[in-house]
């Protein structure tokens, strides 16, 4: 699995880079530079069949909306590397959020047990004799 999301990130860097380049080629144009654009468009059209192949795994609509979520962050000036780094980023962000969670929901459930032993000794020593927390009494 690892190596078909790597096959598409390689795939994908191809594919940003040769925009990348196309937009060099046509924001200074000139007619000598026509086969060289000629070129770039069959490579780009030949990576984005490659893409698309490798995009088996994933919806096709996913897929249409991160290449034109990543045309718009070049359109703004912004480098595409950089979109990588601020998605791990957010993803760093948002793992740290829910581990917060995590925890805060495992000492919920452990004074909640602690409490309601207190108030029901002999129904939480069943209930931990079923999970194998305490033996029965």
């Amino acid at each position: 699995m690892a190596e078909k999301f790597d096959s598409l990130e390689e795939h994908l860097e191809k594919f940003v880079e040769n925009i990348r380049q196309l937009g060099i080629i046509v924001s200074d144009f000139q007619p000598s530079s026509q086969t060289g654009l000629n070129q770039k468009l069959c490579y780009w059209s030949a990576v984005l069949q490659c893409v698309t192949g490798c995009t088996q795994l994933f919806s096709v609509g996913l897929l249409l909306q991160l290449v034109f979520f990543v045309f718009r962050y070049i359109d703004q000036g912004r480098n595409p590397q950089l979109y990588t780094k601020e998605c791990l980023e957010r993803a760093l962000a948002k793992n740290e959020q829910v581990k917060g969670k995590i925890d805060t929901m495992k000492k919920f459930k452990s004074l909640l047990i602690q409490e309601l032993t207190k108030v029901f000794p002999e129904d939480m020593a069943k209930y931990k004799a079923i999970r194998g927390e305490d033996p029965p009494p």
